[in-house]
């Protein structure tokens, strides 16, 4: 794609990491095409690494589409990060105050216009010690909802090879990590459209979203999740 109409914030950062990303990782990008060419459309993936918002955004550039993140407003607070993060009109999550609330109407705004939200159900890396997917928040349920756009599943694996959750520094030495992403079809949530939003609503939603999306985690790296989410909280 023509990285020119990104904007020079988005850009920017395009052009540093690619090339980056070249270098230390190699890739096993499977059904892009499975990525919407048009219209509003949430792009749900499971997150392993600090880096894989990296390898994923540039998976979903790559397939024609320009994504825009829910990110933790703790990231907007870093001064370079900042400048980059409103510079390419992302849309902070300030959790457990009454400004989360703005981040999915701006998140619903984004999708309503068109654009294609990328979002992380769990809120952050996962903290299942297999990298599993962990019990995931609900906003991305209510976003579903209340735009009616499609859910994509995605799932990726290997960003944390290149970069470990809690680990201070990366490992970009040779041999290249691969890096490996898979987008589904969008999830039938036709069962759920019209029913009134409650608590219990919203998590049945959310757990069918991450159920596709370890199912195609599965499909990447072999193996068998556990029958429960690891829950952040009971494991506090």
């Amino acid at each position: 794609m023509r990285y020119g109409r990104l904007g020079f914030w988005y850009r920017l950062v395009v052009v540093v990491v690619k090339p980056v990303l070249g270098v230390t990782t190699s890739r096993d990008w499977r059904n892009q095409d499975r990525v919407p060419k048009s219209g509003g459309a949430i792009l749900a993936a499971n997150h392993v690494s600090y880096v894989d918002p990296l390898t994923l955004g540039l998976y979903v550039l790559e397939a024609g589409r320009v994504p825009k993140y829910l990110a933790k407003s703790s990231l907007f607070e870093v001064p370079l990060l900042k400048r980059v993060f409103i510079g390419a009109n992302q849309i902070p999550v300030y959790r457990g105050t009454a400004d989360a609330a703005n981040a999915l109407s701006a998140a619903v705004e984004a999708v309503e216009s068109g654009e294609c939200v990328l979002i992380y159900p769990e809120g952050s890396a996962t903290r299942d010690p297999e990298g599993w997917p962990m019990k995931a928040r609900t906003g991305v349920a209510r976003l579903a909802l209340q735009t009616g756009a499609p859910v994509i599943p995605m799932a990726q694996w290997g960003p944390q090879e290149l970069w470990k959750y809690k680990s201070k520094l990366p490992h970009p030495l040779p041999p290249r990590k691969k890096v490996h992403v898979i987008t589904g079809d969008p999830i039938d949530l036709s069962a759920y459209v019209g029913k009134p939003i409650t608590v219990e609503l919203l998590r049945e939603v959310t757990d069918v979203i991450m159920g596709r999306i370890t199912d195609l985690l599965i499909e990447l790296r072999g193996g068998q999740p556990p029958a429960v989410p690891y829950d952040p909280k009971q494991a506090a």
